[in-house]
């Protein structure tokens, strides 16, 4: 709001923002546009712990915009060296995965915090990026997105990986923690937290089927234990794996 002012049409604006408004359920870029009307942003997202690539790792991201010369624009400006930027005209897809992948990786934590191993991990990540999918659908973004780097390489490094915020705030859940004491000690918040509660919004809103996701919301607004959650979502009819 404060540099609406000093942007115009033309100005490069680029958001590395992940999450979903509360109240709104409008994404980081669609909040920039409010400010800025006919500015065209461009979405940086990706796997990328910042540990790992100042440290000089490999990275890869996306840079998504329907104006495909800004998103071109950002790509040449912040590739070199150990970052190699990829382009989408999805911003919606892009911003959409990095943000709910959030929620799957406290799935994830809360089966590591439960005692269970790489077996269920690997389920709730293939699940949980089929239902990202199956609302991105629905809100008219692109599918292929979602097994890309913003949707399926962002959910695989944040299940993983130890330095994930979202994953640990899960394990704490699954051991059996309260997530407001979980909360006062960590000192980065977890984004999955809010998230979670907008994803609840909308699958309600767009009539979704999203039972992992929807168990997640469960276990930390309803107080659902999350063995009893467990219980539910194993024991709800079997379908076919795309249906």
């Amino acid at each position: 709001e404060k540099i609406a002012p000093l942007c115009d049409k033309n100005t490069l604006i680029v958001s590395a923002s992940k999450g979903i408004e509360n109240k709104t359920l409008l994404l980081p870029s669609e909040i920039i546009s409010s400010f800025v009307k006919d500015n065209k942003i461009v979405v940086l997202s990706g796997p990328s712990f910042a540990k790992d690539f100042v440290k000089g790792d490999p990275t890869a991201v996306v840079f998504a915009s329907e104006d495909e010369k800004k998103a071109k624009k950002a790509q040449e400006i912040f590739s070199f060296d150990n970052l190699r930027g990829y382009l989408s005209i999805d911003r919606k897809g892009v911003e959409l995965g990095g943000a709910l992948k959030n929620v799957i990786a406290i799935a994830a934590g809360i089966s590591i915090g439960l005692g269970f191993g790489p077996n269920a991990v690997a389920a709730v990540i293939t699940r949980g990026i089929k239902e990202i999918s199956r609302l991105g659908e629905i809100l008219g973004c692109k599918n292929e997105t979602f097994s890309g780097l913003s949707g399926l390489g962002d959910l695989v490094l944040t299940c993983y990986g130890e330095e994930s915020r979202n994953r640990n705030f899960g394990i704490r859940i699954g051991r059996g923690e309260k997530m407001e004491d979980i909360l006062k000690s960590m000192k980065m918040v977890a984004e999955g937290v809010p998230t979670t509660l907008s994803l609840k919004n909308l699958l309600l809103l767009h009539k979704v089927d999203m039972p992992l996701s929807y168990s997640v919301y469960t276990i930390l607004y309803e107080k659902v234990p999350p063995k009893k959650a467990l219980e539910k979502l194993l024991s709800r009819s079997l379908k076919w794996e795309n249906g």
